[in-house]
């Protein structure tokens, strides 16, 4: 991750950051993968800021849907782990559909640890 901008950035993702109180607490990230797909990496929430009090996946993924419509991404793809259920439903009530491995473009970046696995159309 030192080097967002020539692994997001330049490649038509991006990288972003949510703060309180001038305090990071939350990041998110496209990776392009194509001409018209993208992965979401790198969401994390510290856990005092999660929930809706203060709302920062929400409003990192809002952000990072913005820019795909802006951008000619038409699909998300993300991977996940089993484990964390609470990410797999934010994401299920966010309007991501589960969908088996085999589903995934041919061209999806698979981490080795992902073992669920969702689509979004943006459109």
């Amino acid at each position: 991750m030192l080097d967002i901008e020539g692994f997001y950035i330049q490649k038509g993702g991006n990288f972003w950051g949510a703060s309180v109180e001038g305090e990071l607490c939350g990041t998110i990230a496209l990776l392009r993968f194509n001409e018209k797909a993208g992965a979401i990496r790198k969401m994390f929430v510290k856990k005092e800021f999660r929930g809706k009090y203060y709302g920062v996946a929400a409003l990192l993924l809002k952000e990072l849907i913005c820019y795909c419509k802006e951008n000619g991404i038409e699909d998300l793809y993300l991977g996940t782990v089993d484990v964390l259920q609470a990410a797999i439903r934010f994401y299920e009530k966010k309007g991501f559909v589960q969908l088996p491995k085999a589903e995934l473009p041919i061209d999806f970046p698979v981490m080795a640890s992902d073992n669920v696995f969702c689509h979004f159309d943006l459109y």
